[in-house]
C-alpha cells in the first residue's frame, strides 16, 4: 500500500525533475530589435527619454514566450540617453502611465509580473529552478534605474512593466501617455 501512495510523489518529482530549463523560452535582450526610429522621445538637456509600448501579443511571445497581455501586462521599452555633464541619479526616476479613459496603469516589478504571468497562464505547477531561471532571464529585460547613468555609459534600455488599472487582458490600449517624475523637470510622452 506505501507503494501505492508514493507513486503519485515519484510521477511529480519525476515531471519536475524533466523540467529543468526556464518555465519559457526568454530571447537575451541583444536579440532585442532596436528601438523604432519614430518611437516618441523627450530632450530635457541633459537627459533624454525614448518609450515604445510593446502593444500585441506576437512582440511580447517573441520575447518571453508568454502571454503577457493576458495576464493584464503591458511592457514598455524606454531608452535613457545621456546628453553630457555628470552622473545622473535614477533612484527616484517614477513611470506612470495613463489611457484615453484617464485610468492609470500601475508600474509593477519584475518579480509582481512574472507572478502574474504565471497565474493568468495556469502555471502552477513546476520546477523551482524553472522559475528562478525564468526570473533571471526575464529580469535581464527590466530598465535599471538603481545606478547612476554616466556619460561614459551614454545610453541605457529596458523595459517597464505596467498592469492594467483593472488588471483586464490588454487589448489595444489607446491614447498611452507615460509621464516621468523624480527629475529636475517632469515630462510626459504620447506613446500612440
Amino acid at each position: 500500500m506505501p507503494f501505492v501512495s508514493g507513486v503519485p510523489v515519484v510521477l511529480f518529482l519525476l515531471v519536475t525533475a524533466g523540467c529543468s530549463g526556464s518555465l519559457y523560452k526568454v530571447k537575451p535582450p541583444a536579440a532585442l530589435a532596436r528601438m523604432p526610429a519614430g518611437a516618441p522621445s523627450t530632450n530635457l538637456g541633459t537627459i533624454s527619454f525614448q518609450a515604445a509600448p510593446l502593444l500585441t501579443d506576437e512582440e511580447t511571445q517573441e520575447l518571453f514566450e508568454a502571454n503577457l497581455q493576458l495576464a493584464g501586462l503591458l511592457p514598455v521599452r524606454i531608452a535613457i540617453q545621456h546628453n553630457g555633464g555628470d552622473s545622473i541619479e535614477l533612484k527616484k526616476v517614477r513611470f506612470q502611465l495613463h489611457d484615453a479613459s484617464g485610468s492609470e496603469w500601475k508600474m509593477l516589478s519584475a518579480r509582481q509580473a512574472i507572478s502574474r504571468i504565471l497565474k493568468a497562464n495556469g502555471v502552477f505547477v513546476y520546477n523551482p529552478n524553472s522559475r528562478k531561471t525564468f526570473e533571471k532571464e526575464f529580469r535581464a529585460y527590466e530598465l535599471d534605474l538603481k545606478s547612476p547613468l554616466t556619460h561614459a555609459e551614454g545610453r541605457r534600455e529596458g523595459i517597464v512593466i505596467f498592469v492594467s488599472a483593472k488588471k483586464d487582458p490588454v487589448s489595444s490600449p489607446r491614447n498611452l501617455v507615460l509621464t516621468i517624475d523624480g527629475l529636475a523637470q517632469p515630462a510626459s510622452l504620447n506613446l500612440n
